[in-house]
């Protein structure tokens, strides 16, 4: 069962026979040039071919996302990644350590022909990663090659965690849409940069900048090598109305997403009761696309710690309020 109840048809990585006939007509899909809804255990992703110009670019049309904004690539397994990416020793200690999860390694390329120069935004490195999902990584299995698949949503609007929020928002594209219920990590994959250098931290996610740390040693930041990485746009993940952040509390008209003790009302959204980060997470873009569809003067949100997975968080609620992150 899913942890909302929903039968995802997962048991310890097994599949159902009847999720099995579903795997491989999403493969099909995928091999004929269509578009897959993709469930993955950090947000839903629109999927294609990440070999083929023409899929990836109908990826583009669906979502209306900037040309430059590169892809990740998702693969079954370490071994199809090292193929595609250059990895030296610390990429291949940091695939051993959080493979399959939600960190995103961004390598030089090795196969150009796996992953297509628009996927890669022109670039000479590719961002790549396993998924942790058992639906996800038997379709990157049944499929054979890399998958790019950003979040589903349109370009800028908050990434969906759940199957529903997917399909609204780019369903009518997709050839085939897999249910696997609600995302368990509900926020995007850690991208890190293994490059000429220190390892350098691209974007903050639910892989720790203290778990990376603990197995390549001090990171750094961005700097140039920040348009490597997917959501590095200013105004990302964006609701409809204006996002304040470090809220101590709502305004007349707005929407609250709280944290931590706050009492119940109307218009409030609590991120996590407990202030629990793991849960704030899980809920941030269920929860902005819930404070949204109150149609509030705008949607304030409480002051997150900045620190383990709050650093993420914030990363996310910068760019959804149009600050250069």
């Amino acid at each position: 069962m899913g942890v909302d109840g929903s039968d995802t048809g997962q048991d310890q990585g097994e599949l159902r026979p009847d999720r099995q006939e579903e795997v491989g007509r999403a493969a099909d899909a995928l091999a004929a040039g269509g578009l897959v809804l993709l469930p993955t255990e950090t947000v839903y992703g629109l999927g294609a071919d990440a070999a083929d110009p023409a899929a990836v670019a109908a990826i583009f049309e669906a979502k209306g996302r900037p040309r430059f904004n590169p892809l990740i690539a998702h693969v079954a397994d370490a071994a199809i990644a090292a193929r595609i990416a250059a990895f030296d020793d610390r990429a291949s200690a940091l695939a051993a350590a959080f493979w399959p999860g939600p960190l995103t390694i961004v390598a030089p390329i090795a196969d150009p022909s796996a992953v297509c120069d628009l996927a890669r935004a022109g670039l000479e490195t590719v961002a790549i990663r396993v998924p942790g999902h058992p639906l996800a990584r038997a379709v990157l299995a049944a499929f054979g090659g890399a998958v790019v698949a950003p979040s589903a949503n349109r370009s800028g609007r908050p990434s969906p965690t759940t199957y529903a929020d997917a399909f609204a928002e780019t369903g009518d594209k997709c050839a085939a849409a897999l249910d696997g219920g609600p995302c368990a990590v509900g926020l995007e994959s850690t991208v890190v940069a293994v490059l000429d250098g220190p390892v350098r931290l691209l974007r903050p996610g639910a892989v720790t900048r203290a778990q990376l740390e603990a197995v390549v040693g001090p990171l750094a930041e961005a700097d140039d090598d920040a348009r490597r990485s997917p959501g590095r746009l200013a105004l990302h993940y964006a609701p409809d109305a204006p996002v304040r952040i470090d809220a101590a509390g709502p305004k007349d008209g707005e929407a609250f997403l709280a944290f931590g003790a706050w009492p119940e009302g109307e218009g409030v959204l609590n991120l996590s009761p407990s202030g629990d980060l793991a849960e704030a997470a899980a809920n941030l873009f269920a929860y902005l696309r819930a404070a949204d569809r109150l149609k509030p003067t705008a949607i304030a949100v409480a002051k997150i710690p900045d620190e383990g997975l709050g650093e993420a968080i914030n990363d996310r609620l910068r760019r959804a309020a149009g600050f250069v992150g």
